[in-house]
């Protein structure tokens, strides 16, 4: 039973990638360039780095590894009422024996139109390159089993025209973000990938397309009290047949908020609907942030395979912040 899910796995990776070839985060609010487009360069503060680390069906054991690195800045455009981001991803993401991968680079910029004090508008695009690739030389195949035992020098019978394909990325997004202040604020945005829908087969026959991938989330913190923040969280993604919900929520607890101590403790809970709760741990130290989620998979695949399931995920941030100097303007008129 073990080696025919194994079978289908492998066999599901080739013939299906938009289920296996798109980042795939729970902590989706902690990578945002992956998320957004429009989300580069808005945060509080100047310039923003982001590592994302995530390794889901260890125990399967077709692992699938992910690994993200990001950084963007803002820059001003004479006043506050708007501002420009720009920043650039790093994304690797590996799956089962084949060491299917994807490796891309994107370049992102974003423009911010602030409509009144509390209400502000971001559309962002997002171009790069990828490369999709595999590697045949740990796996096994049917043909090779010559009816009484493995003869791995026997011909596969699979022929492979390209063991590596690359492809042009593009993406565009729109949020829409309400903020009372730095404590409380609310995100609605939506991104499509793929807009130009890349080919991805290995085979020189007629090309099969990667479909868009839309996202819909909304996050919002909200200052409950002196010592406390509450922040609820909601995506929905959709490529073609594929769909997928994750929701949750964080308590923020501000332990310390001596300037320079600043101090924030995080525990909460997520859900994807595919059957996995996310409990999830996060400290901020004033601009350091770490968190850690662990997925509690109680798909019947992984209760099939592995009484030991689940897949960890780490991210760590640092912002940095300058004090902006006050523009030379006259108190008082000059008669």
């Amino acid at each position: 039973m073990r080696n025919h899910i194994l079978k289908i796995v492998v066999l599901l990776t080739f013939y299906f990638p938009i289920v296996g070839q798109d980042l795939h985060y729970s902590q989706f609010y902690n990578s945002p360039m992956n998320l957004n487009p429009a989300y580069t360069g808005v945060f509080n503060g100047e310039k923003r780095f982001n590592l994302s680390y995530r390794n889901q069906w260890k125990f399967v054991p077709v692992s699938w590894t992910t690994f993200s690195a990001a950084y963007d800045f803002k820059h001003y455009l004479g006043d506050d009422r708007h501002f420009l981001g720009f920043g650039g991803n790093l994304n690797y993401d590996r799956q089962g024996d084949s060491k299917l991968s994807l490796t891309g680079i994107n370049a992102g910029a974003s423009y911010t139109r602030s409509l009144n004090a509390h209400n502000l508008i971001t559309a962002g695009v997002m171009v790069g390159f990828s490369t999709r690739a595999f590697n045949t030389n740990n796996l096994t195949w049917d043909k090779q089993w010559d009816g009484v035992a493995f003869n791995p020098s026997a011909p596969s019978g699979e022929n492979f025209d390209y063991q590596r394909v690359n492809l042009l990325e593009t993406a565009l997004g729109l949020n829409y973000r309400w903020q009372q202040s730095s404590r409380t604020k609310f995100d609605l945005g939506i991104g499509a990938y793929h807009l130009n829908q890349p080919g991805t087969t290995f085979y020189n026959a007629p090309n099969e397309s990667l479909p868009i991938h839309f996202t819909f989330s909304a996050i919002g913190d909200v200052k409950v009290m002196d010592m406390l923040d509450i922040q609820l969280s909601a995506l929905h993604q959709v490529q073609e047949m594929y769909k997928e919900t994750l929701y949750g929520g964080l308590l923020k607890i501000h332990v310390n908020q001596k300037r320079g101590k600043e101090t924030e403790i995080h525990a909460g809970l997520g859900y994807r609907t595919a059957g996995s709760t996310i409990p999830t741990f996060a400290i901020k130290f004033n601009e350091w942030y770490a968190s850690f989620s662990y997925d509690l998979d109680a798909t019947n695949f992984n209760k099939i395979v592995s009484s030991n399931r689940g897949g960890p995920e780490f991210h760590v941030r640092y912002i940095m912040k300058t004090v902006r100097p006050l523009r030379d303007r006259k108190i008082c008129p000059i008669y």
